[in-house]
């Protein structure tokens, strides 16, 4: 491997920590620590640790004696199997900056006391558990499609520079070095030379020509079912270009509600905010399956609800009961290119942030999928006649009525209840509890200081 350039080096720092990049101000007191990290890089697509440098980016420079160089070999030993890496001292205005290249592994699982690390996103994790192992083990070829060489493609023909060069201004890197090495430091290629397969999905021309799976269908539908179908578009190109044909197809679909802030102009917002899409659609492109070749991403448009799925559920090194808190990506390459555009907040948090949103807008919680497909259900705004229409070859005209006076005062007493739809209390109680049988109407807390809750996905 050719000596790191001070440029080189230089546009590393710009770059930021990231999945194939990490940061350390010095030589970290445990061995462990620094062997976790190398670790990670190994069972993932390899990586770059540079030491000296803070979590600003600012050059503090190490002092290396033999020492020193003994200890990082000591190390590398905690690493089973064992390891091969390059290691470069680099000398920026007399401060000395340690440089190690860590390579994709070829005996993956590599551990470090006899847990797995693995890298997500710009962190290192610890995999524990003996069925977690395992499952890693099993799936390590499957979760990283886009670590994969891809033959067919060719570069510069089938390379989309116009794109590149607006990541590379968008992400904040320096446009000093050649394209080349940008590529490289950006780990596009693996080490024979060719390009990875994420790298076509997020820089190809037409990354359909060589992933026919990797497109995003939107639809729409009349009622609440897949039953008749009013709109239907397809979305191909690269990644950004699928995410942002799906979010102008949601903003054009979905019912705008207006804002009146003092004198200013008004402002639009979607009935659902549009934050929690762009949460749930990067999530979709970055997390899916592409080695599935039978289905495609898909955002459904329902006049109840908005369901966003993609292939492939939960990654099997997430346990069931971690979701929501962890987070794997079955796409890190990927998953770190949306990242350097600061398209993603916070690793691990999207299902939460996603909760909040839809709590936030005083609508009901996202439903998840996660078995064999995920998916996401957002439940959209009622418009309670429309909804209670539906239902007036199912109730009685007492207790549409009734439905009414619960939708306008969710606190009403079932004694002003008689009096404004003119029943009588024995009959108010057959109403309720018929309601209550249908699944429609929910009685929360007591019968003097509790509410009604009209259930209206019953």
């Amino acid at each position: 491997m050719p000596k790191m350039k001070k440029e080189e080096l230089n546009l590393l720092i710009k770059q930021g920590e990231g999945y194939n990049l990490e940061l350390k101000k010095s030589l970290p007191s445990k061995a462990s620590e620094l062997a976790e990290e190398i670790c990670a890089f190994t069972n993932a697509a390899g990586g770059v640790l540079l030491i000296g440098i803070d979590d600003e980016g600012v050059i503090r420079g190490i002092n290396l004696d033999n020492n020193h160089r003994s200890r990082i070999q000591n190390i590398l030993n905690c690493i089973e199997p064992k390891i091969e890496l390059t290691i470069e001292e680099i000398s920026v205005d007399n401060k000395t900056v340690l440089c190690l290249h860590c390579p994709s592994g070829n005996e993956k699982p590599y551990t470090v006391s006899g847990s797995i690390i693995v890298r997500n996103g710009p962190n290192s994790e610890k995999i524990t558990s003996v069925q977690r192992m395992r499952d890693f083990f099993q799936n390590s070829d499957r979760i990283f499609f886009d670590e994969a060489r891809c033959e067919s493609f060719k570069y510069p023909e089938d390379f989309n520079q116009k794109f590149f060069r607006d990541f590379i201004r968008h992400s904040g890197i320096s446009d000093v070095l050649e394209d080349e090495t940008i590529i490289s430091n950006l780990q596009l290629k693996e080490k024979g030379g060719y390009f990875k397969n994420g790298a076509v999905l997020f820089f190809g021309k037409d990354p359909q020509k060589f992933f026919p799976q990797a497109i995003t269908r939107c639809l729409l539908f009349k009622g609440c079912n897949k039953t008749y179908i009013l709109d239907d578009k397809t979305f191909a190109g690269n990644l950004l270009e699928q995410y942002n044909g799906a979010l102008t197809y949601l903003r054009q679909k979905l019912n705008l509600n207006y804002i009146i802030q003092g004198a200013g102009p008004r402002k639009e917002v979607l009935e659902i905010p549009e934050d929690i899409f762009k949460e749930c659609l990067i999530n979709s492109l970055a997390h899916r399956d592409y080695y599935e070749k039978g289905a495609v991403t898909h955002v459904d448009i329902f006049d109840d609800r908005v369901d966003i799925t993609n292939p492939g559920g939960l990654v099997n090194s997430i346990a069931k009961e971690e979701f929501g808190s962890r987070s794997l990506s079955r796409n890190p390459l990927v998953f770190g290119l949306f990242l350097r555009m600061n398209m993603v907040e916070k690793i691990g948090s999207g299902i939460n942030r996603m909760i909040g949103g839809m709590r936030e807008a005083n609508l009901p919680d996202p439903k998840f999928g996660i078995h064999g497909f995920f998916s996401v259900s957002f439940f959209r705004p009622i418009n309670f006649e429309v909804w209670l229409s539906q239902l007036t070859l199912k109730l009685t005209t007492s207790q549409l009525n009734l439905l009414r006076e619960i939708h306008l005062n969710g606190q009403i007493s079932k004694k002003r209840l008689s009096e404004r739809i003119k029943l009588g209390k024995t009959a108010i109680d057959n109403n309720i509890s018929s309601l209550k049988q249908m699944g429609i109407l929910q009685r929360i807390g007591s019968d003097r200081s509790g509410s009604w809750k009209i259930i209206f996905n019953f």
